[in-house]
């Protein structure tokens, strides 16, 4: 029987108290607040779980959509939220949740993220944020340098400039990218003799003025989403987010792109920017970004690299040559939320030129004039939390070297994981890991043999079996709730362009281990062995001519 939830008094007095007034030190708001405080990872291990509930059984929970007319306690609502809420949830930080971006945070972002939550700020005007202003300048400044490496006095001129900005805040990587696209799109058909500029006249127009069918953005067959929501938000249309062709090592190829700027220019489609991806999210490979740039300076192209989950390579004194070129890049996206070890959800947009973000600048006279140092004018979003803040002590109490240690361990660890897949005789490495994210699927040696023998036919049939026990195995695996990876689709070519389903894995929590690894082979492995009568693996044993699991 649902238990009741005891109601409060409504009067002026007690909710002038929820307003002013601290929980009692022995409640249960208190005693959670002082768990959190004492031991993270204690908390999250003891309270959250990542067993499979069926999503719909969870539903149950919150069904009723009528508000309540009676106040309830804090307390009695937080054991709504431990019960129902924080019970199951993900646990992110676990060392075996290895599949998505969502890594473990540092301890200190709990305490700072009280003191973020309570100050309240809101970001769109120094009238209602004061230091956070500046402290977000300068967080973008420390950012800018990381990429960029101006001199000093260019960060002395630029940083704190009432018309300029390095750069701006976001909720995330997709909003990152929708400005930096918006930026572009706006400065190739800006103002032109009487034509106002496309932020004014709007896009038939500006096509009109411009003498041309359409505009395009190319960027690699392994580029974000995030693209396609940009290109219908800015009106050009999804279509014209063109994807180039990518090697078999996912990165897109110079001989296509420009094979492709050829054509859209034959069709009347005018190109306006390139996007270099550094760190693709499904297999974390890197673009010649070198490449990309000498392209898109001589096409007169807007260069973008999208570095939301590789932007932080830069770090490691090891490994940042991989990103060689992004200095070049007209603007680059980065995602505090993920390789910064921020909680979710902060990114961020920085541009070469500290004039870019004019071209789509918006005043108010109320909140955000012109001349102001207001951060909300060059902003798709109005109002926002003071982010920044936790960026500014990550990167202040990490530091670079604590900040290449981490990237460092990541990108070694997962190329010692690569490197056993490979050793094992069941299963295969699909993807290198150039970063720290890879791709591998269970392939035993009977399987791997006809498919390197085989004609495309009998590839294509054993690789949809495979793909069906992969999808079973990875389900079944997430449902037991001791270890979780993703999935993905790829097409190498070793396999004729076939699509094929893998396990994707991310390796950046400083917590996983090559023993929590080798568990999740052995995990894998035992579900395996459990499936003898699955309809797949006997359908796999009568492709293969003999068993197989």
């Amino acid at each position: 029987m649902k238990k009741k939830a005891k109601a409060v008094e409504v009067n002026m007095e007690n909710l002038l108290r929820i307003f002013t007034v601290p929980e009692a030190p022995g409640s249960t708001l208190s005693r959670l607040e002082n768990d959190i405080s004492a031991n993270l990872a204690g908390f999250l291990q003891e309270h959250i779980v990542a067993e499979e509930t069926d999503l719909v059984e969870i539903e149950r929970d919150f069904s009723d959509t009528l508000i309540p007319e009676q106040p309830v306690y804090v307390s009695e609502q937080t054991e709504f939220l431990l019960d129902k809420v924080v019970a199951q949830s993900v646990h992110t930080a676990s060392p075996s949740f290895v599949g998505h971006m969502t890594s473990a945070l540092p301890y200190f972002m709990i305490p700072l993220s009280k003191i973020m939550i309570a100050l309240n700020q809101n970001l769109v005007k120094t009238e209602t944020s004061k230091a956070f202003t500046p402290l977000e300048r300068q967080v973008l400044g420390m950012l800018h340098r990381l990429v960029y490496d101006e001199p000093e006095a260019f960060y002395g001129q630029w940083l704190h400039d009432s018309y300029r900005h390095l750069g701006a805040f976001c909720s995330g990587g997709t909003v990152a990218n929708i400005t930096a696209l918006w930026a572009a799109r706006n400065r190739a058909f800006g103002p032109d003799g009487d034509f106002p500029g496309i932020m004014k006249a709007g896009m038939y127009a500006a096509m009109r003025h411009y003498g041309c069918e359409g505009a395009a953005v190319l960027v690699s067959e392994r580029g974000h989403y995030s693209l396609a929501k940009a290109a219908d938000v800015l009106g050009i249309g999804r279509d014209q987010i063109v994807a180039v062709e990518t090697d078999d090592s996912n990165r897109i190829r110079p001989d296509a792109l420009e094979a492709t700027i050829t054509r859209l220019r034959q069709r009347g489609i005018r190109p306006f920017a390139l996007v270099g991806v550094a760190g693709t999210t499904e297999t974390g490979n890197i673009d010649p970004l070198d490449a990309l740039a000498d392209i898109a300076a001589a096409e007169g192209l807007h260069f973008h690299v999208d570095g939301a989950w590789g932007g932080p390579t830069l770090f490691s004194e090891r490994y940042r040559e991989r990103l060689k070129g992004i200095e070049r890049a007209d603007s680059v996206t980065i995602d505090a939320h993920k390789q910064l070890y921020v909680p979710m959800g902060v990114g961020l947009v920085l541009f070469r030129d500290p004039a870019a973000l004019k071209s789509i600048e918006h005043h108010a006279q109320y909140i955000i004039r012109e001349g102001s140092k207001d951060l909300g004018s060059a902003t798709l979003e109005g109002s926002r939390p003071g982010m920044a803040m936790l960026v500014h002590s990550a990167l202040k109490i990490i530091g670079k070297r604590g900040y290449a240690m981490l990237i460092d361990n990541g990108i070694d660890l997962a190329r010692r994981f690569a490197d056993r897949i490979e050793s094992l005789e069941d299963f295969e490495l699909v993807t290198e890991p150039e970063l720290n994210i890879l791709t591998y699927r269970w392939c035993p040696a009977a399987a791997r043999e006809a498919l390197n023998e085989g004609d495309a036919d009998s590839c294509r049939r054993i690789n949809e079996t495979l793909n069906r026990i992969t999808r079973h195995l990875q389900k079944t695996q997430r449902e037991h709730g001791k270890a979780f990876v993703s999935r993905t689709r790829l097409t190498p070519e070793r396999y004729h362009r076939q699509a094929i389903t893998v396990f994707r894995v991310v390796l950046a929590n400083p917590l996983t281990t090559d023993e929590v690894l080798r568990d999740v082979i052995d995990e894998q492995r035992q579900i395996i062995a459990g499936m003898g009568e699955h309809e797949d693996v006997i359908e796999l044993n009568r492709l293969l001519g003999s068993p197989v699991a």
